[in-house]
Parts: structure tokens; C-alpha cells; sequence
């Protein structure tokens, strides 16, 4: 029987590597292309970025360890004393009011604007009006609302229309300038009213001489006072004239009412007696009064102060009170269009199925806006909030332009501090440095909660 042998079975030799086959070689050498064409692209960027912020950055971290010459290093010395004066004080907390007012009132007139644009027929003019400051730059609108808020209404606009409202509903005194004249019987009390020195009875005449009015200022229907002057009183009246005891051309005698001298029309005059006002008349065109009914015994007779009070000129919006608000108002008619944009675009991509299922169970508008928009919107919102308190962070243009010298201080921001210490006068550049390091500190987050939002909402 033939034996059967089993065929040896001899281990396969390994043999080298062989060179990778065409395919991968190629696309191994299309990846190295894209990341070659991919740095050459960025690496301009790239540069930019570090030389215009990486480096600024870093270099303001470490010089803000010495001292203002930059020779001696200080430690933490700038830090300290950053948070002990009281201008860098101030700073944060006008930085405090922005962050707080600013952002939540663009958010809200955003919200508003981009609901009722909706609703009206002209829409997208409408919105490009509102968007259209955002092409004005920082430094343009500063001086618009500098123009705007001039105090005096000749040139500001706002205090123009200030003048004119309250001017509707309340008259104002037509003599701010008249005086009286020394030593004609007239003298000026602490309140700012004029009184007789000579007490005055019942059944004589009183002439009261003002000058200080220049002719062309006097009210229109001013008649001369010299036929008032002659009037004979009953036995219970006191009557007089109020006139400009002055004669246009020269002449004339002081203290006695010529043929030329104008009277003093709506005039307040009152009777005082014992310190009490016993009666109170009005001047006619001519200038002259009349106190009918008084009791006999004296009286002292008084122009109150209220016919010699400044005029209204309206509200001093650069003052120290109001120049951080007015400020913040140059900036929301900046940004208002922004944030409706934004906001408006988020309102488009909302699901009218679930509006027009909320009507169709009765739901009015407002409930509507109250609990379905504003909940849906709320990712929108939060991303134009965090933006604008970035923004508002670093805003600095129009806090410098607005604001006039006597009161910088009180409308400083964190930026503005920062230049005035650097390079504004303090020529403190290790202060200046911590300020911005501070304000790198208070951004940063902002900035990483608004990264993260977009990285999530493209997940």
C-alpha cells in the first residue's frame, strides 16, 4: 500500500515592504497640498493677529508690572493703586451703568421694533431707516449729538424743542434784564422781587422806574406810559404805572415818566400789608395798575420775582448729572438697527404653525409675544445681549467726543480711563497697562459664553 505523505508545510516568508500603491501616495500628497494652500492663506491673518493683538496683549500684561517710566518693576503695585483712585472707580462704575443699561434696552427696543415692523407695510424701509446710523461712524455721530445737546436752543436741537414745549404750557417772564434804578424808590430783595422803599396809601398815585429792557425787547402792544401817570385814585384805591424809565434818543428826567418812556405791560404788582400780599394786579399795555377796596393805612408795594426770572433754556444734558445718560442715547441710535436686524432675522425663522395654532385657541397678541416669541427667541436674544455688552465694554469714541472737558470725569469709561492715564495728560503707561489688562479680564468671558453658544447651536 502506498503510503500517503502529507505535503510539508513551509512557513510563508515575509517578504518587505513593498513602495505604497499609487492611490495612497496621491492623496497623501493632496492632503500635504491643501495644508501648504491652507497656511499661505492664513498666514497673513495669522501675522496680523499676533502682531496687532497677541503681541499688544502679552506686552500690556508685562508692563503692567512696572513702573510709569517702564524701568522699575513694581510687582502688583499697579493693581493696587487702580482700585484706589477714585477717577478709576468712577470708570467702573460708569462701565457698571452701560453693561447694565445699554445692552437691555437695544435688546428690548430691538425686540419691539422687529415684532412691529412685521405688522406694517413698509417694512424693509422702515428697517433700512433704522439701520442706516450704523453706517455712520463713531466719531461723525459724537459730534452730531455734541450739536444736539448744546444747552443754548439757538443751537441745540433738543433743547430748542425743550423751549418751545415748555414755552406752550407755561408763559415766561418778558423783563429777565430789567433792574431797578438806584435811588428812585425801588430796591431788590434776597428772592430776586423789587419793593418799594416809601410805604404807600390808598388814594395816591406810585410810579415804579425800571431800565435794563432795551426798547426793541419790549412786548408787543407796549403803549407810553404817560397818560397811566395822571390818573387821579379814588379815596380806597392805590394806582401807579410800571415803566422803562428810559428814553429812546436821549432826555428825559429820571424818576419822571416822559412823553416817549414806554409802559411795562403784564406786570405782577402786588399790596403788601404786615407782611401778607393784600392785593395783586396785572399792568395794562400802558404799564399802569389799579388796587381797588384797600383798608386805610399803609402799604408796601412789590414786583415779584417771577417777573424778572431767566428765561427757560432747557435741560443742561452735558452737565454732570446727565451726561452719562445722554451719552448712552447717542449710542441706542447707533445700535437700535442692529439689534432689530438680528433679532428680526430670528423672528423669521420661527414656526408659524405654532402662532397660528395659538390664535386659533384664542390666544391675543400679547400673550403670544409674551409666551411663545420671546421663549423661542430667547437663543437670539441671548447672543445680541452678549454682543452689545462686548461692545459697550470697549466703547470709547463717543464718551470722548460727547463729553465736554469740566465734566470727562464723571462720563469716563474703563477706555476712556485707560488713554487719559496712558497718554492724556497722566503719562502713566504701567497704570494704563493694568486698566487694559482689566479690561481684557471683564471681556474675555463674554466673549468665551458667545463662542460657545455658536459652536452649539452648530452641533
Amino acid at each position: 500500500m502506498t503510503a500517503l505523505t502529507s505535503p510539508s508545510r513551509t512557513p510563508a516568508r515575509s517578504s518587505p515592504a513593498g513602495p505604497p500603491p499609487s492611490g495612497t501616495r496621491s492623496r497623501r500628497g493632496a492632503t500635504r497640498r491643501r495644508w501648504f494652500v491652507a497656511v499661505v492663506f492664513a498666514l497673513p491673518a495669522l501675522l496680523l493677529l499676533g502682531v496687532l493683538v497677541v503681541y499688544p496683549m502679552l506686552f500690556s500684561v508685562g508692563r503692567s508690572f512696572f513702573d510709569a517710566t517702564g524701568t522699575r518693576f513694581v510687582g502688583g503695585d499697579n493693581y493696587t493703586e487702580m482700585f484706589r483712585d477714585p477717577a478709576t472707580l468712577k470708570a467702573i462704575r460708569n462701565s457698571t451703568i452701560w453693561v447694565v443699561v445699554a445692552p437691555t434696552l437695544l435688546t428690548g427696543l430691538g425686540l419691539i421694533l422687529a415684532v412691529l415692523t412685521e405688522k406694517v407695510r413698509w417694512a424693509t424701509a422702515f428697517k433700512l431707516l433704522l439701520f442706516l446710523p450704523m453706517a455712520v461712524s463713531f466719531l461723525a455721530a459724537g459730534i452730531i449729538f455734541r450739536l444736539a445737546y448744546e444747552e443754548d436752543p439757538d443751537r441745540g436741537v433738543l433743547n430748542a424743542v425743550a423751549v418751545g414745549v415748555h414755552g406752550t404750557f407755561q408763559d415766561t417772564s418778558s423783563y429777565p434784564t430789567a433792574r431797578a434804578r438806584d435811588g428812585q424808590g425801588l430796591t431788590k430783595t434776597g428772592d430776586g422781587s423789587f419793593r418799594t422803599t416809601d410805604a404807600a396809601r390808598p388814594g395816591h398815585t406810585v410810579n415804579l422806574p425800571l431800565v435794563g429792557v432795551r426798547p426793541d425787547e419790549l412786548p408787543a402792544g407796549a403803549v407810553p406810559a404817560r397818560g397811566a401817570a395822571g390818573a387821579e385814585p379814588g379815596p380806597d384805591e392805590l394806582r401807579g404805572v410800571v415803566y422803562l424809565d428810559f428814553t429812546p434818543g436821549g432826555g428825559g428826567e429820571q424818576g419822571t415818566v416822559d412823553v416817549k418812556e414806554s409802559g411795562l405791560p403784564e406786570m405782577a404788582v402786588e399790596a403788601v400789608r404786615d407782611g401778607k400780599v393784600a392785593a395783586r394786579a396785572t399792568t395794562g399795555a400802558d404799564g399802569s395798575f389799579r388796587f381797588a377796596g384797600l383798608a386805610a393805612g399803609s402799604y408796601e408795594l412789590r414786583l415779584p420775582a417771577e417777573n424778572f426770572a431767566p428765561p427757560y433754556e432747557g435741560v443742561s444734558w452735558l452737565g454732570p448729572a446727565l451726561v452719562t445718560p445722554a451719552v448712552i442715547g447717542a449710542y441706542l441710535w447707533i445700535w437700535t438697527g442692529f439689534a432689530m436686524v438680528l433679532i428680526g432675522a430670528g423672528l423669521s425663522a420661527l414656526p408659524r404653525e405654532t402662532l397660528e395654532a395659538a390664535r386659533m385657541d384664542g390666544a391675543n397678541e400679547w400673550q403670544i409675544f409674551r409666551r411663545i416669541t420671546v421663549p423661542l427667541l430667547a437663543p437670539v436674544l441671548t447672543v445680541v445681549f452678549v454682543t452689545l455688552v462686548i461692545n459697550v465694554m470697549k466703547v470709547f469714541d463717543l464718551v470722548y467726543i460727547i463729553a465736554p472737558g469740566p465734566v470727562q470725569e464723571e462720563a469716563t469709561v474703563l477706555a476712556t480711563q485707560m488713554w487719559l492715564v496712558s497718554f492724556g495728560g497722566g503719562q502713566d503707561q504701567g497704570l494704563g497697562s493694568a486698566l487694559g489688562v482689566l479690561l481684557l479680564v471683564l471681556v474675555v468671558p463674554a466673549m468665551l459664553f458667545n463662542v460657545r453658544r455658536f459652536r452649539r447651536s452648530q452641533s
